[in-house]
């Protein structure tokens, strides 16, 4: 029986130089030329994702760059604003382009195509085997799991391939086609010899198999759905539902017609008791366990029957639908059905009586397997991030916000002296405490400052004890490159800095913790304070100028210098 495999979906083109650059200068305030080669090897391989290979090696680039994704997230996308950067796919379905500006949107596409590659494997993995079959209830099931992970990750997706009842719907199918190849392995492994205990499990599995094809078809019938996927795909869910019945009637009646059945155990007869289910809606056999061989051969060819009537309404369902007539193999698998059916009925003739006109019971459905659904491990598919050189990403981040960083040098007199600030924490390393009257206050240090480099070596991902070594080394002279939060005091956990008459000021404890290091100093020494702007030229403060710019106040310029 064939199996149905999913297209990908499409996607155009993307130039992210402009809009990544632009970000990088005016946000990072860093040079966006040194960043070039990161983002061509992300555009490279974003490229490579529109086409991946329809294998493992396929799986792998589009787990890369779905993690790859995460970083690119945080470091460019700010929730308060647009890049001008819209992804722009095409429905696996219908082929209707939808657009968006989101992440999100990107991502959910990419873990579609992932599910949908697994479902290429699983449909072309070699089923006359036992190795093939593994190979193909493992892909199904890894679909199944991207599909769920899909639905319960990601909501209002404009793609009709992403919305929740097509979502649902390819779950189950999925499922529904790893069940189906379980049972083809229970077959495979039980062909040379079936006893009457096998034959009723496979009557079993295979009800319930034809019971999921009908939860499917259910699925695909909804009006959510029915208009956006192809029609051959409805008519196969139908010939399968009526192909495993039918299939399962046939293993009852091998089971019921077993050369040993006449001597079939108390087990086997509960089993019997429980394979058949009586209704009241038809006619039925009063027959659920039969109790000789001329009851056996009633209720066997009853079921016979059963299964002629409904592979026969296979065929006609195979003939309406004109893709499915074009495919050969099925029309085989239903023909050879019809005649195996036909032939074990025609040996069970003796002389024609009413009971031949009498519906068997239903099969109960019932199976040994449990199936779980395969989420996508993206551990698996481990990444660097591209960016890293713009620093920790809880920091330096798209969403948060800092001042343009500023060069400040210290000067002290006597190497005995300190630069009056010490710091705490890792990566990035930040100003715990700023003392009083030291050479720091006067060049405008501010408790909560990050440093972002050391005499122009990059600090931000340097760990506490690194750059305390770097400061003690420096000698009587230090550069430090500072930036200062604009959301947030690290210093105090999750309370935001105070506005003070137009300047950033903080209220922290003038102790330090354990893990600071102290720098301290009286004022003596020499200070230059430079601040840099997005185009990296240094603007020289003159600490002792008064600015008396409309809407400050006088009183500002004592909130970064103290005359003696």
């Amino acid at each position: 029986m064939p199996m149905i495999p999913l297209g990908l979906k499409e996607t155009k083109e993307i130039d992210f130089r402009d809009p990544f650059k632009d970000f990088i200068l005016e946000h990072y305030s860093e040079d966006a030329e040194a960043y070039e080669d990161a983002i061509a090897d992300f555009m490279d391989t974003r490229q490579a994702m529109r086409t991946p290979l329809r294998d493992s090696t396929g799986i792998g680039l589009l787990f890369r760059y779905y993690n790859q994704l995460y970083y690119v997230e945080r470091r460019f996308f700010p929730p308060d604003r647009s890049l001008g950067i819209y992804f722009e796919w095409f429905d696996s379905l219908t082929g209707v382009p939808s657009c968006q500006r989101t992440v999100a949107f990107e991502k959910a596409c990419v873990l579609f195509n992932m599910g949908a590659i697994y479902t290429q494997i699983g449909a072309k993995q070699d089923r006359s085997t036992a190795k093939g079959l593994d190979a193909a209830v493992d892909n199904f099931l890894r679909a199944a799991g991207t599909f769920r992970y899909i639905h319960e990750n990601f909501t209002n997706a404009p793609s009709m391939d992403l919305g929740p009842e097509i979502l649902e719907m390819l779950v189950q199918l999925m499922l529904a086609q790893a069940r189906e190849c379980l049972l083809e392995k229970l077959q495979l492994q039980s062909e040379e010899n079936r006893s009457i205990d096998v034959c009723l499990d496979l009557a079993q599995e295979a009800a319930e198999l034809a019971e999921c094809y009908g939860h499917v078809h259910e699925l695909i019938s909804n009006d959510a759905v029915h208009d956006y996927v192809a029609y051959s795909w409805i008519s196969l869910t139908q010939v399968k539902r009526e192909y495993y019945t039918s299939l399962a009637h046939c293993h009852a009646a091998s089971g019921v017609l077993h050369p040993e059945a006449a001597q079939m155990t108390a087990a086997t007869k509960e089993v019997l008791q429980f394979l058949h289910v009586q209704s009241s809606e038809t006619t039925q056999l009063d027959i659920t366990t039969p109790k000789d061989d001329n009851e056996c051969r009633i209720l066997g060819r009853a079921h016979l029957r059963e299964a002629l009537v409904l592979q026969e309404e296979c065929q006609r369902q195979h003939r309406m639908c004109r893709e499915l007539r074009g495919k050969h193999a099925l029309a085989s698998v239903l023909r050879n059905a019809h005649k195996k059916a036909l032939h074990a009925f025609t040996l069970t003739e003796t002389e024609d009586d009413f009971s031949d006109m009498l519906d068997p019971p239903h099969i109960q459905p019932g199976t040994k397997f449990q199936l779980s659904l395969t989420a996508p491990d993206f551990a698996q598919y481990r990444v660097t991030d591209l960016f890293r050189s713009l620093g920790p990403i809880a920091i330096f981040s798209a969403k948060r916000h800092w001042s343009a960083p500023r060069l400040v040098q210290l000067h002290r007199g006597r190497s005995d002296d300190g630069f009056g600030f010490s710091v705490r924490g890792d990566a990035p390393v930040n100003i715990a405490v700023v003392e009083p009257g030291s050479l720091a206050e006067f060049a405008g240090v501010k408790e909560g400052d990050f440093i972002v480099s050391i005499a122009d070596l990059d600090v931000k991902w340097a760990s506490h004890d690194e750059v305390v070594t770097l400061i003690k080394s420096s000698g009587d002279s230090i550069n430090l490159k500072l930036v200062t939060p604009m959301d947030r005091n690290y210093l105090k956990t999750g309370k935001p800095i105070q506005q003070v008459k137009g300047s950033l000021s903080t209220n922290t404890s003038s102790s330090s913790s354990s893990s600071s290091s102290s720098c301290m100093s009286s004022p003596a020494g020499s200070i230059m304070h430079h601040v840099t702007n997005s185009n990296g030229k240094k603007l020289n403060w003159n600490p002792f100028k008064r600015n008396h710019s409309a809407g400050r106040e006088p009183k500002d310029f004592l909130d970064n210098v103290i005359l003696r």
